[in-house]
């Protein structure tokens, strides 16, 4: 460095007084996630299946031995869960019957989300255990989530936050009456 340049060090005007360099970026719809009872005992597909098909269940559609859910965290627009109604983790632990439903369930909400949003592509998976990311570790789920090219911009890769631009009840309207 020559003696007449200074160093600059960069700070963001959104920055933190304890890291200067991570801005900080307001995301207010987080708060239900944050501040959710985590000392609740049993389990949120289980509670939800009580409920019975309706936005507050986020169940949109019901089977025999398989639900669809929203998911109420979703990586984007459209995002479902297919979830068996007997509470396991393990995939090998599903009877025939209950194996197959859920197969044909989880063709159902692929078909349902091609017609509602028009995705260029759709990922769905299992994460069998933490290990493999599952958040819900006891009670096994597909997910499928829309993607569109160019859905992974700055937000979540430089600023960790993922924005979605469609509201849940506008997802489960739109998904409804595709799966009845």
């Amino acid at each position: 460095m020559k003696k007449t340049e200074k160093k600059v060090e960069f700070k963001s005007p959104k920055s933190t007084d304890e890291n200067p360099r991570l801005p900080v970026i307001f995301a207010p719809w987080r708060n239900s996630y944050i501040k959710r009872d985590q000392s609740l005992k049993g389990c949120v597909f289980c509670d939800g299946l009580k409920k019975g098909v309706s936005f507050e269940s986020l169940i949109v559609y019901s089977a025999k031995t398989c639900s669809i859910f929203l998911n109420k965290f979703p990586y984007n627009n459209g995002h479902l869960l297919v979830i068996p109604h007997r509470h396991t983790p393990d995939l090998a632990s599903l009877n025939k019957e209950e194996f197959n439903e859920l197969h044909e369930v989880l063709l159902k909400a692929h078909s349902a989300i091609i017609k509602s949003h028009n995705p260029q592509g759709i990922n769905i998976g299992l994460n069998l255990g933490r290990a493999a990311g599952a958040g819900i570790i006891d009670h096994l789920h597909y997910h499928l989530v829309p993607r569109w090219s160019g859905d992974t911009n700055f937000m979540p890769i430089i600023g960790g936050t993922k924005v979605i631009s469609e509201e849940l009840e506008q997802t489960y309207n739109k998904l409804l009456p595709l799966l009845v």
